[in-house]
């Protein structure tokens, strides 16, 4: 009985220990819902890097990809809440899917701590060269002209990037047919071969293909235009006003993770986003650093569910 207490006792200190300040005192896990490549993976290893020092505990990045990100953030959400594991959270996982009442193994609120919104990021409408369509304008007048025969790309159904090109597909009042695939990277494959016509893509793993000619780069779908691409205008400066559609990317961690690493992490976040070096690599991949308060990614899981349900509602999506 008395090593029992001793043990007991030890444990208590230890998860003390963790909560004031000792924290973190091994390898911290950052899960990645989305494969190694992919524009989510490569913010993640952004701030995976810079936070590395800072802790004094190597970040490793874990890659659990598979139903459009629910898998990964699953896993989030039923890791231990010690502080070792993090994760990535976005518009896709947290407001798309629930909006359209998705049978998810997680609640996008209650299993979650959240740390912070790491910052915003459009896509970038490209089609395959080939394509007789060398404006925004151009692209609309060839899917009236053949209505049913073009097709695109997302990295799934019910994805965010299905969600931005279905709200195109409406407002531009053209029929097109979705070609679902489990990430970006791959159907940005089919796209360079020109097995598909066009996609809403995601900015960092496309500006290559882009400036190789692979791909031509038509509109950027945020409010306004982003800076690795500032020569592309928007969506909404092409001809459908009120036109906007971006992804954000955030860091949870698993719901009643101590609310002392909480605080650090977004701290420590919020530093690294404040820095000129990181917004310069985040800005490659298309993302402005939005720092700010775990009660504002709250906040913006929320509201962003409601606007992701009436886009869905309005575009006719629904879950499979």
């Amino acid at each position: 009985m008395l090593a029992l207490a001793l043990a007991c006792t030890a444990l208590s200190a230890d998860a003390a220990a963790q909560d004031s300040g000792t924290w973190p005192r091994q390898p911290i896990r950052l899960i990645v819902p989305f494969p190694a490549g992919s524009s989510t993976d490569m913010v993640a290893r952004i701030i995976a890097q810079k936070l590395t020092p800072r802790l004094r505990a190597q970040v490793v990045i874990d890659n659990r990809s598979g139903a459009s990100g629910n898998i990964g953030v699953a896993a989030v959400a039923k890791a231990a809440p010690d502080g070792t594991t993090i994760g990535i959270a976005t518009a896709s996982t947290h407001t798309v899917a629930p909006a359209l009442g998705t049978h998810l193994p997680y609640d996008p609120i209650k299993d979650f701590a959240p740390i912070g919104v790491i910052g915003g990021q459009p896509y970038v409408l490209v089609v395959f060269p080939g394509l007789p369509a060398h404006d925004f304008a151009e692209l609309i007048a060839l899917a009236k002209a053949k209505p049913g025969t073009l097709n695109y790309g997302s990295a799934g159904v019910a994805s965010l990037a299905h969600l931005a090109t279905a709200l195109y597909v409406s407002m531009a009042g053209v029929d097109i047919i979705h070609v679902p695939y489990k990430s970006s990277s791959q159907s940005m494959t089919d796209m360079v071969t020109g097995r598909l016509d066009m996609q809403f893509a995601t900015i960092g793993p496309s500006v290559a293909n882009i400036r190789a000619g692979q791909l031509r780069a038509l509109a950027t779908s945020g409010r306004r235009r982003v800076a690795v691409l500032g020569e592309v205008p928007t969506v909404a400066e092409s001809g459908i006003a009120g036109y906007e559609a971006a992804l954000w990317i955030s860091l949870v961690a698993p719901a009643a993770t101590p609310a002392s690493i909480v605080a650090r992490l977004n701290r420590e976040l919020n530093e690294i986003l404040g820095s000129a070096d990181a917004k310069e690599a985040l800005a490659a991949q298309g993302v402005d650093a939005e720092p700010g308060t775990p009660e504002a990614l709250t906040d913006r899981i929320r509201a962003d569910t409601d606007k992701s349900r009436a886009i869905a509602a309005k575009a006719g999506i629904r879950a499979e």
